[in-house]
C-alpha cells in the first residue's frame, strides 16, 4: 500500500507542478494574454484523457504481464524528453494561430511524461484493486487530489520566489526520473500479478449509458467554471500563476471533499449555497462589481465556483461504480473535463464573439445539478407531486438560463463592430452628438477604453484620452527639436491615437500583437492613415519583435500595451527594460504607462530605474470622470544621464520616483504580483 501511494501521489504532485512551470515559461512568448493558461489547461485535460483511457484499455483488454512490459517501456523512454524545457525554435513570429501553436509546443515538449504521470492514478488504484479484494481504492484518488493541491499551493509561496523557471524544471525533471523507478518497480511487482480471488466475487452490473454521461456532464461543468472564472480574473488584472491557482486549488479541494469520504457533502446545503451563488453571480452581471476591490471580487467568484463545484463533484462521488468499472469512470470524468476545456479554450474564443461560456457555465451547473438530483430521486420525480416539482424546478432553470442569455446579448447590442480572438474580446462604439462635435469612436477592449476619435472633421486629429499633449506620453513626444524628425517606437496600437503626433520626416514603429486591433485601427480609426509621418505595423509580441531587430535607434519608445486592464509581466521585468535602452538613442525617452485599476505599478518602475541608474519621472495627470477628451493617467518616463542633460524641460514638469525600501526588481524568472495589489 505504501508504494502505491507513494508513486500516486508522487505522480499528481509532478501532474500539477509542471502547469504553472510551463505556462510560465511560454506565457511572455504569447504576449501575456490570460488565454494562454486556458489553452495550457484544455492541452492538460485532453492529455488526462489520454492517460486515462490508456489505463482503461491496458487494465481491461491486455494481459497483466504484457500490461507491465508495454507501461515500464513507455517510462523508459520518457526519459529522453527530459529536461521539459521548450526550444526557442517554438517562439512565434507573429500571425500564427497562438493556441494551436502553444497545443503543439506542450506535446513535443512535456507531452509524454505528462500522459504517463496522468495513466498512474486510475491505472495503479486498478492494479491495486485487482490485487487486494475488498479494498476502497477511491481512497488514493483523495490522495492524489490531495498531492495535486499541495503541488498548486507550494508553487507560488515556495517554488516560485526561490527558483527561476530553467532551475525549476530541471528539479521537476529529475523529480520525473524518480517517479518512473517507482512506477516501474510496481508494474513489474503489482501490476504484472494475476489477479486474485476475483472469480469468487459476483459480477456487478455494468453502469447504464446515462449514467456515464450524467458523469461526463458533471464533471464537465466544473472545469468550465474553473476554466471561465480563471479568465473573469486574469483578462483585467493580470495572467500570473496566483491568479491561476486559486481557483485549481478550491477545484481540487472539492473532488477531496467530495471523494475522501461521503460524509462531508451534505447534499441539501449545498445545493441551497449552489442557489444562492447562482443568484448572486447573475445579479452581479447585471448590475456590475466595478466598485468591489480585487480580493472581494476573487473571494466572491472563487466561493461561488466552490459550492457549485462540490455540487457536481458530490453527486459524481455518490454514483460512481464498482471498483470493477473504475478505469471506466475515470475516462468519463476525463472526457467531462477535456470538453470543458475544449469549449473554453479553442470553441469560445473562436466562435462566441462575446465571453458566452461565462454564464453557460453558471446555467450548466443548475442543470446538471437537477439532472443529478432528478436521476437520485426518479422513483419521486414519477410520482404526480414529484412530476409537477420536477416541472417547476426545470422551468426555473430554463428561465434562468434564458434571461441571462437575454443580459449577455444586451451587452453586445449597439456596438459596430464585435469581434472575439485568442487575445480578447473588441468592440467599436460611437457615442455623443456630432452636432455639438462631441461623437466618438471608441475601441474597447473588455471594459477598458483603448482609444478613441472625435468624428467631427475639425476634431479628428486631437490625440485624446491617456495620450494628450499634457500626459506623460505627449510629454515625451513634444520634447522634439523643431525641425529635427523623430524616430518613435509605440509599443500596444490601440486606436492610433499616437499618430496624432506624427509630422512629415517623422518614421513611427508601431508593435502590435493581436490582428483584430491593427485591422481596427486601420478600418475603424483615421489616426493612421492621415498622419503625415511614416508608419511601419510589427505584427506579434513587441518584445520578441524587438528581441531579433537590430538596434532601432528611437527617439521614444512608448510601453503601452494592455489586455482589458492586465499588464503583461513580461514586458515590466529588468531584462525587458534592458532590451528597451538597447533600442533608445543614449539620450533617448523610455515612457511606461502604469494607469491601472489595481495594481500600483510604480515599485516595479522604479525598482528597474533604480537598478540600472536611470532617472525616472512620474507624470500624473488628474482629471475629473466627465472629460470628455483626456482620462486621467499616469506615466513614467525614463532617462539615462544624457537623456535627462537633454530633455531638461521635463525635469520641473514630472515627479521625481524613488525605490521602495526592500521592493524586489521584477526580472523574468521573479515577479509578486501580490506585493503591488491596491488595497
Amino acid at each position: 500500500m505504501l508504494l502505491y501511494a507513494l508513486t500516486i501521489f508522487l505522480s499528481s504532485f509532478l501532474l500539477f507542478q509542471v502547469q504553472p512551470i510551463l505556462a510560465n515559461v511560454i506565457l511572455p512568448w504569447f504576449g501575456g494574454s490570460a488565454a494562454v493558461w486556458n489553452t495550457c489547461m484544455l492541452f492538460f485535460q485532453a492529455a488526462l484523457l489520454a492517460g486515462y483511457t490508456y489505463a482503461h484499455l491496458l487494465f481491461e483488454r491486455v494481459p497483466a504481464r504484457l500490461a507491465a512490459r508495454i507501461h515500464t517501456g513507455l517510462l523508459a523512454v520518457s526519459l529522453l524528453a527530459l529536461p521539459i524545457l521548450p526550444g526557442a525554435a517554438w517562439k512565434p513570429a507573429g500571425g500564427e494561430n497562438p493556441a494551436l501553436q502553444i497545443l503543439g509546443l506542450l506535446a513535443a515538449t512535456i507531452g509524454l511524461p505528462y500522459f504517463l504521470l496522468a495513466t498512474t492514478g486510475p491505472l495503479l488504484q486498478a492494479w491495486y484493486a485487482r490485487q487486494h479484494a475488498g479494498a476502497t481504492p477511491y481512497r488514493l484518488f483523495a490522495l492524489s487530489n490531495a498531492a495535486s493541491l499541495l503541488a498548486l499551493l507550494s508553487y507560488p509561496v515556495l517554488v516560485e520566489p526561490r527558483l527561476d523557471v530553467q532551475t525549476q524544471a530541471w528539479v521537476w525533471s529529475g523529480a520525473f526520473a524518480l517517479f518512473a523507478l517507482l512506477c516501474g518497480r510496481v508494474a513489474w511487482t503489482g501490476g504484472g500479478d494475476a489477479p486474485r480471488n476475483e472469480d469468487t466475487e459476483p459480477a456487478p452490473k455494468a453502469p447504464a449509458w446515462s449514467l456515464r454521461l450524467l458523469w461526463i456532464g458533471l464533471a464537465a461543468v466544473p472545469a468550465i467554471l474553473l476554466l471561465t472564472v480563471t479568465t473573469h480574473l486574469t483578462q483585467d488584472v493580470a495572467a500570473i500563476p496566483f491568479l491561476w491557482i486559486v481557483p485549481l486549488v478550491l477545484y481540487l479541494l472539492t473532488f477531496i471533499l467530495c471523494f475522501e469520504t461521503s460524509r462531508l457533502y451534505w447534499r441539501w446545503f449545498y445545493c441551497a449555497l449552489a442557489a444562492a451563488a447562482l443568484g448572486a453571480v447573475a445579479w452581479f452581471a447585471v448590475d456590475g462589481h466595478s466598485d468591489l476591490s480585487l480580493p472581494k471580487s476573487i473571494a466572491g467568484y472563487a466561493a461561488a465556483m466552490f459550492v457549485c463545484s462540490m455540487v457536481c463533484h458530490g453527486e459524481l462521488a455518490s454514483l460512481k461504480p464498482h471498483p470493477r468499472y473504475l478505469t471506466s469512470f475515470y475516462v468519463a470524468v476525463s472526457v467531462g473535463g477535456a470538453l470543458g476545456g475544449l469549449v473554453v479554450g479553442l470553441v469560445a474564443p473562436n466562435y462566441f464573439d462575446a465571453y458566452y461560456e461565462f454564464p453557460l457555465g453558471w446555467v450548466l451547473t443548475g442543470l446538471l445539478g437537477l439532472a443529478a438530483i432528478l436521476y437520485r430521486y426518479w422513483e419521486f420525480f414519477a410520482s404526480r407531486r414529484g412530476l409537477a416539482a420536477a416541472i417547476v424546478l426545470v422551468a426555473l432553470a430554463g428561465g434562468y438560463a434564458g434571461w441571462w442569455v437575454h443580459i449577455e446579448r444586451g451587452k453586445i447590442s449597439g456596438y459596430r463592430h464585435v469581434q472575439r480572438n485568442f487575445y480578447g474580446m473588441l468592440r467599436i462604439q460611437d457615442e455623443g452628438d456630432f452636432a455639438d462635435q462631441t461623437r466618438v469612436r471608441q475601441l474597447l477592449n473588455g471594459v477598458i477604453n483603448h482609444g478613441q476619435q472625435f468624428l467631427h472633421p475639425a476634431r479628428r486629429k486631437e490625440a485624446t484620452t491617456y495620450y494628450c499633449a499634457e500626459s506623460g506620453a505627449g510629454q515625451a513626444i513634444l520634447t522634439r527639436t523643431e525641425g529635427v524628425a523623430q524616430r518613435v517606437g509605440v509599443i500596444g496600437l490601440g486606436a492610433g491615437t499616437l499618430m496624432s503626433y506624427g509630422r512629415a520626416g517623422d518614421e513611427y514603429h508601431l508593435y502590435e500583437i493581436n490582428p483584430a486591433v491593427i485591422r481596427f485601427a486601420e478600418g475603424e480609426f483615421s489616426f493612421l492613415s492621415q498622419s503625415p509621418a511614416r508608419k511601419q505595423i510589427h505584427l506579434g509580441d513587441a518584445r520578441l519583435t524587438l528581441e531579433r531587430q537590430r538596434p532601432m535607434g528611437f527617439d521614444v519608445l512608448l510601453v503601452d500595451a494592455f489586455s482589458g486592464d492586465s499588464v503583461p509581466v513580461h514586458l515590466l521585468t529588468a531584462e525587458a527594460f534592458g532590451l528597451y535602452f538597447r533600442h533608445l538613442k543614449p539620450d533617448g525617452v523610455l515612457a511606461v504607462h502604469i494607469s491601472n485599476r489595481y495594481l500600483n505599478l510604480e515599485p516595479v518602475v522604479a525598482a528597474n530605474a533604480g537598478r540600472m541608474g536611470l532617472t525616472a519621472l512620474e507624470f500624473s495627470d488628474d482629471r475629473p470622470d466627465g472629460d470628455e477628451t483626456c482620462f486621467g493617467t499616469t506615466w513614467v518616463l525614463l532617462l539615462t544621464g544624457p537623456g535627462f542633460s537633454a530633455h531638461a524641460s521635463l525635469g520641473p514638469k514630472g515627479k521625481p520616483m524613488t525605490e521602495r525600501p526592500g521592493f524586489r526588481p521584477w526580472t523574468d524568472a521573479f515577479s509578486n504580483m501580490w506585493s503591488i495589489l491596491k488595497k
